[in-house]
């Protein structure tokens, strides 16, 4: 018997809320007053169904139209919950995934996935209970007759004139699949029930929702893009090829390959196996099988999971008794919404892929921060601080344990040279500034490729941006621990600045870091004042010799020649002897004290690159380290093996 009823978009929204009747009928598929019952049983929406009236009208006189009970109150839209399934979340992944990647990826790359989780979040809200399978083919390829095959009805219209279906048509063998068809965008006058005969097959059809689609290489162009539509949201695909065209390379390029992902939501069947003679059906079917395994589309054989490609002849019938089991039993199992989302999200994975898989561990290691370190030290002057500091603390005791005569002989030789007095004063020279900020730059464009080393393209900008970034006034700031660690030297002493070289610029007037020592002068070890009082005396020994012998000479001592001259003598000789032992005893500490400054000024350039540099380059590789394990989350459950 045939149960022939149009379901309008209403019915998603359950039975009990008024649904306003298509023109000329009744609301349930109930006759319209006035109309016999023989007019109930068709279809009134034009030729295709006053034909498939025609055709059963003889069989169908006399008895009722199924209906639906109008005490059924089971609800039409049930919440799409798999259980057991990592489908939930691989979403779940996926969502996260595309929120942190927002702000360094573009709109049109993280397009797919948003698009899949959109399309998830509507399948899922919708009924669970049906499974929604398209039939698509290519013009004569006998999709139509097929379809009209498995609803038992001549309910899509075929012929020989190319394109014959225009619109997607939909045959429900349920109730509740309203709102799964509104997603597709089909209306009501384009939505049918097939016939059924009460038979264990009719039974295993429960549920499904079978619609035939136009031709894939329709010449109207609006009849592709309706193609593309539906088979983007329905859960399931039966591709009808026929023994011409089912190496056409428009089918496998457009669709198969893109689509080979897809595998176990994929049937694939040989029409027109009546028109092949003897058994070159069987090569035929063989050539496909080899066609679609080229694809990259599994292939369902030995009870492993794949798409499933059988003969069949929508004409005689042939085969379509397996078709039908075949559907029922894929029906039945209600997971092909499932495994169709979870298709989805493999191919939106695969396709970001290239954008989140790094060759190689990149990051930064030990290495790479050391040698950025030693860099910036370079470009600070660090290890000229060091040797000025070391200078500064032998001059220091040169000036404490030297013999006063050669201390004055300095301070002249000094007062000679021109501005030998104002040197302190002088500054870098310009080029030595510039090649010190070079210098810099250089530091922070080699460490950040060396994080960006292996990275996706977008995080390797990301990353290298967060460096440049980050390097804005580094330059300054290094100059200004330049500046105070030779600040001290320059007011402690009338020579040049020693740490001049190290200058990264002109000397700005930012803030002290925050932990950076002020150098000041040299601490004086305990030995100095004793050195001090060597010297002392030794020049008084020359002095007061000096003064005895000076006395003889001029006759008011009694003359005796030798002793004033060994106590002059041995001022003389102490002298220089005193202060060749403390530069002796300087030089260990003078070279510690100079490590130290080295070492303290390496350390407060080392902390200034960190905090500016290399701290925002590392919370750019734990943002990609954080995407890169929801992306793992993704592809960790895939069923297609992508």
């Amino acid at each position: 018997m045939t149960a022939v009823t149009d379901e309008g978009p209403g019915q998603s929204r359950g039975r009990n809320r008024p649904q306003e009747p298509a023109p000329g009928r009744a609301p349930d598929g109930d006759p319209p007053a006035g109309q016999d019952q023989a007019a109930s049983r068709g279809w009134d929406d034009g030729l295709i169904a006053r034909r498939a009236a025609a055709a059963t009208e003889e069989s169908t006189r006399g008895e009722t139209p199924a209906a639906v009970p109008e005490d059924d109150v089971r609800p039409q839209v049930e919440a799409y919950v798999p259980s057991g399934s990592p489908l939930s979340p691989r979403l779940d992944a996926l969502r996260e995934l595309v929120g942190l990647s927002r702000a360094r990826l573009g709109r049109t790359a993280l397009a797919e996935a948003g698009r899949v989780l959109d399309e998830a979040a509507a399948r899922q809200r919708l009924s669970s209970r049906h499974t929604v399978v398209a039939i698509a083919g290519a013009s004569g390829s006998g999709k139509s007759t097929l379809f009209n095959s498995l609803a038992g009805a001549q309910i899509s219209e075929t012929g020989l004139r190319r394109p014959t279906t225009s619109s997607p048509l939909a045959c429900s063998w349920t109730d509740g699949a309203a709102g799964l068809l509104d997603r597709l965008a089909i209306p009501g006058r384009l939505r049918r029930r097939p016939q059924t005969c009460g038979t264990a097959a009719d039974e295993a059809l429960q549920g499904l929702v079978l619609v035939d689609l136009p031709d894939h290489d329709s010449a109207a162009r609006g009849h592709r893009d309706q193609v593309d539509r539906v088979l983007a949201l329905v859960d399931a695909v039966i591709w009808v090829v026929d023994p011409e065209k089912y190496a056409d390379a428009a089918l496998h390029e457009r669709y198969l390959r893109p689509l080979a992902g897809h595998a176990e939501v994929t049937f694939v069947v040989l029409n027109q196996i009546d028109r092949l003679p003897g058994e070159a059906a069987d090569q035929v079917l063989d050539d496909l099988r080899r066609l679609l395994d080229e694809d990259g589309m599994a292939l369902g054989e030995h009870g492993e999971p794949g798409a499933t490609v059988l003969p069949l002849s929508a004409l005689t019938g042939e085969g379509v008794g397996e078709l039908r089991e075949l559907l029922g039993r894929f029906v039945q199992d209600r997971t092909a919404a499932t495994r169709r989302l979870s298709a989805d999200v493999d191919a939106a994975a695969a396709r970001l892929r290239p954008v989140y898989v790094a060759e190689g561990r990149p990051g930064l290691g030990e290495r790479a921060r050391e040698e950025f370190a030693d860099r910036l030290a370079e470009a600070v002057g660090a290890s000229a601080a060091g040797q000025a500091a070391e200078r500064e603390w032998r001059r220091n005791a040169g000036r404490a344990c030297g013999t006063p005569w050669l201390r004055l002989w300095r301070w002249y030789e000094s007062t000679r040279q021109p501005g030998g007095l104002d040197r302190g004063a002088s500054t870098a020279p310009p080029e030595e500034q510039l090649t010190a900020r070079q210098r810099v730059e250089q530091a922070v464009r080699t460490v950040a490729d060396d994080a960006a080393d292996g990275l996706p393209g977008p995080w390797a900008q990301a990353v290298r941006e967060a460096a440049v970034h980050g390097a804005q006034g580094l330059s300054e700031a290094l100059d200004e621990l330049a500046g105070r660690a030779t600040g001290a030297e320059e007011r402690a002493t009338d020579a040049g600045p020693a740490g001049a070289a190290g200058g990264t610029g002109a000397r700005g007037r930012t803030e002290p870091e925050p932990g950076a020592r002020t150098s000041a002068r040299p601490p004086r070890p305990a030995w100095w004042p004793a050195a001090v009082l060597a010297q002392v005396a030794m020049t008084l020994l020359q002095i007061f010799g000096g003064l005895w012998l000076a006395g003889q000479i001029i006759g008011v001592l009694p003359p005796g020649l030798l002793t004033p001259a060994l106590v002059m003598l041995a001022g003389i000789i102490g002298g220089p002897l005193v202060e060749w032992s403390c530069a002796a005893a300087a030089r260990g500490p003078a070279r510690r004290y100079g490590q130290e400054a080295e070492r303290r000024l390496r350390e407060a350039a080392a902390a200034c690159g960190r905090a500016r540099v290399l701290d925002p380059v590392s919370a750019e590789l734990v943002r990609y380290r954080e995407v890169r394990e929801r992306f793992v989350a993704v592809t960790e459950f895939s069923t297609t093996g992508r």
